[in-house]
């Protein structure tokens, strides 16, 4: 594509991705949000940072993770031959310890006193707790009542990891109300404290900042599929909320015009239902949101509406500024995926592949098996795995009466 430049200066030095992103925070927070950006810059040009980062994704995470061809759901489904980047076989269980490993690197370089995160499914929680362990750096973890309630195994690994939990109940108690419960905990002492955002939204710099370390999952798969079939896939899908693990793989495709995009949202009960799904993308408009410019999904006065999703990390209003300027340049595809697809997609990659996906990644997967029916069999499907489903697996079985 001729647009390399275009996507490689980007974000510009204001943090914007065309007219989405930005730092709209109040003036005092702004110095320490150009305070986090300047330690950012500095240290991701250090040798000694990259290469503990480096040994610290080889020798603690696991990495590379690896591509696994999904040869039984592929010949079940007929067509298109599906692989899975496998970021479920990351330590701590998902792609949320690749940007967790850096913020707290980065924390620890800043002498920040304390790490304050939200979480929706609880895996950024978990990793960014487990990250904190190993540096050692207090954490503190904000978490919607919703969310603990169903996601009970990764709110027993924070305690025992050491992290501050915090129960938000206000609201509709997921995940936006937790992003407000740990922003204002911030906003106490800004100086103290960093905010190890989990995804790719908020002010700048930390869209730009965690892409930059999720797009080792993009830089891996794009080396792995090329010297494993001398090609490119042809299609890359992965999950959206807010977007890190869909920008981390992403990122290293952005230039290949013949490798189509796709960004997986979730329908919910469907995307007629307001309030009932959080198809940001697709059902949202520009707007305003945590310190951002994005997509958004609003109510009829005009705030962040109630969004719904069967997977805690993907109910939310807003999404990455990144991914609101690739809509509107159309290289990347957004469609979305109803809650049955999601779990019918959950226990058929289980069964058939022995891989239990988390409900999240298992978006991604059902877009795989809606594809690939329709698609030749020489057609390539790479999906990012982005999480196990560990953590979702009583939960499916109350559901399904398992």
């Amino acid at each position: 594509m001729s647009s390399e430049p275009v996507f490689a200066s980007m974000p510009d030095a204001n943090g914007y991705f065309g007219p989405y992103g930005g730092q709209l925070v109040p003036p005092h927070l702004k110095q320490a949000m150009d305070d986090i950006n300047l330690a950012y810059e500095e240290i991701r040009q250090r040798e000694d940072f990259q290469a503990e980062l480096a040994s610290l994704f080889a020798d603690y995470v696991g990495r590379p993770s690896p591509i696994f061809h999904a040869r039984r759901l592929s010949e079940k489904l007929g067509g298109a031959q599906i692989h899975l980047k496998r970021e479920d076989l990351n330590h701590t269980g998902a792609h949320k310890i690749n940007h967790c490993l850096g913020e707290a690197l980065l924390a620890k370089f800043m002498g920040k006193k304390k790490v304050i995160a939200e979480t929706g499914a609880g895996q950024h929680g978990v990793a960014l707790a487990t990250a904190c362990a190993l540096v050692g750096i207090p954490c503190e973890i904000h978490m919607g009542q919703v969310d603990i309630e169903k996601e009970h195994p990764n709110v027993t690994k924070m305690k025992i990891l050491g992290c501050k939990l915090v129960p938000v109940t206000r609201g509709a108690a997921t995940l936006k109300e937790a992003v407000d419960s740990a922003f204002e905990e911030y906003l106490k002492d800004p100086q103290s404290f960093i905010y190890a955002i989990g995804s790719v939204v908020g002010p700048h710099p930390f869209p730009k900042m965690v892409r930059d370390f999720q797009s080792i999952i993009g830089r891996e798969a794009r080396e792995q599929f090329l010297a494993r079939h001398g090609r490119l896939p042809d299609h890359v899908a992965a999950c959206v909320g807010g977007g890190s693990n869909a920008m981390g793989i992403f990122s290293a495709f952005l230039n290949d015009g013949a490798v189509r995009l796709v960004g997986i949202e979730p329908a919910g009960e469907g995307v007629d239902r307001p309030g009932r799904h959080a198809a940001t993308l697709s059902q949202g408009k520009p707007g305003e949101l945590h310190g951002m410019a994005c997509y958004v999904l609003e109510d009829a006065e005009g705030n962040p509406a109630a969004v719904y999703s069967i997977a805690s990390g993907l109910d939310y209003p807003g999404v990455g500024p990144q991914h609101s300027y690739l809509k509107d340049i159309g290289r990347v595809d957004y469609q979305s995926v109803t809650d049955q697809e999601c779990l019918e997609a959950f226990m058929t990659l289980s069964r058939t592949e022995g891989i239990i996906p988390a409900l999240e990644s298992a978006h991604a997967v059902a877009w795989a098996m809606r594809a690939a029916p329709a698609l030749g069999r020489e057609q390539h499907i790479l999906v990012n795995l982005s999480g196990r489903g560990d953590k979702d697996a009583d939960y499916v079985a109350r559901l399904l009466g398992l």
